[in-house]
């Protein structure tokens, strides 16, 4: 897709840049920022101009909607330079689209295309030289937007900020993950948030996954809220699991992220020609493949880490490992994954844009 540039923005320079303080080879992921952010206020009914200006932080009134209510939405992007010094988004029409759904659900004004895209494209021309070159570096885009109306009546806010601000980042490792089956606790409910990148769904799994942390497990597989039969994602990132040699995930629902790596998994797994089935898979026929060797791997995918595997799995306090396998399709994808990303493969699916 084309991004659409803005005709009307306001640009105020930072006077000077720290980019020249940060170690860009030991980053801390999400911890840094870049010299400016894009802001763009919803007041009167209407969108105001944007501003690109200098990162810094903002008044905001104590009763705004977003304390009391939690109107709050978010997306997860990535920008990477290739070898020439271009810079490239992946798919970025899905997380317009997706953060615009959000704001649907959540009673939110929707972004105008010109603002999001326009915006996003301005702030990364400016802001170019925080994505480094090689393999494993990228620029985090984390989109958001948060009700600032005042007052705690309980009612959706008439006043809106939506903002982007941008953190260097580099490969992310987790070392090994393994994960509890959720016997109790859900990550959304049919009717809920859970299809929303809001906010709040991300703080309602903080004490449970404090909890499997506790047992020594980094995350959680949640199973639906109604029988805790169905397995569904994997902490913060869609779930995939692989039987003999076809890869099963589930169908995005109320419930379920339609992550935009996901969607990417399965369409470059189709490609390379390996069997993936969408439906929901039972927690029962996973413990069934770990006793009889079908279950070859279990991997979360998401922007963060674009594809994470999981060494084992605890269910009811048994322990099942996953066999050490050579042919990894979970690092096979990831690996054709992040080549078109960095632009080091064709992209045959016309997925990646250039700023």
């Amino acid at each position: 897709m084309e991004l659409k540039t803005l005709s009307e923005i306001d640009i105020i320079s930072a006077s000077t840049s720290k980019i020249n303080q940060v170690d860009f080879e030991n980053l801390t992921f999400g911890n840094v920022f870049t010299d400016h952010m894009l802001v763009c206020d919803f007041e009167n009914g209407a969108w105001q101009k944007p501003v690109i200006k200098p990162y810094e932080p903002f008044m905001i009134d104590p009763s705004a909607k977003v304390f009391h209510y939690g109107q709050a939405i978010f997306e997860g992007m990535k920008a990477y330079k290739d070898t020439h010094d271009d810079v490239w988004l992946f798919r970025p029409d899905e997380n317009f689209h997706r953060f615009n759904k959000s704001a649907s659900r959540m009673a939110m004004p929707e972004v105008p295309e010109d603002v999001f895209m326009g915006g996003l494209h301005k702030l990364l021309e400016i802001e170019k030289n925080w994505v480094k070159k090689g393999k494993g570096n990228t620029l985090y885009i984390r989109p958001f937007m948060i009700a600032t109306g005042h007052g705690v009546i309980a009612a959706p806010s008439s006043e809106y900020r939506f903002m982007i601000i941008l953190s260097p980042a580099r490969a992310y490792y987790s070392g090994e993950v393994k994960v509890i089956i959720a016997e109790h606790f859900s990550r959304a409910a049919n009717g809920g948030i859970g299809a929303a990148k809001a906010a709040g769904n991300y703080s309602a799994q903080f004490y449970p996954t404090k909890l499997a942390n506790e047992k020594g497990f980094q995350q959680i597989i949640w199973t639906d809220d109604a029988t805790h039969t169905k397995l569904e994602e994997a902490g913060t990132m869609n779930v995939f699991f692989r039987i003999n040699d076809t890869l099963f995930t589930a169908p995005t629902s109320e419930r379920i992220l339609d992550g935009v790596t996901r969607k990417s998994v399965i369409e470059l797994a189709k490609r390379e020609n390996i069997n993936v089935e969408v439906r929901s898979v039972l927690v029962d026929e996973l413990i069934a493949a770990a006793k009889d060797g079908s279950l070859k791997e279990i991997f979360g995918a998401g922007t963060a880490a674009v594809i994470n595997p999981i060494v084992g799995f605890s269910y009811k306090d048994t322990y099942y490992e996953l066999p050490k396998i050579e042919n990894s399709m979970a690092l096979e994808i990831k690996e054709k994954l992040t080549n078109i990303q960095y632009k080091l493969a064709e992209d045959t699916f016309g997925w990646t844009v250039k700023i």
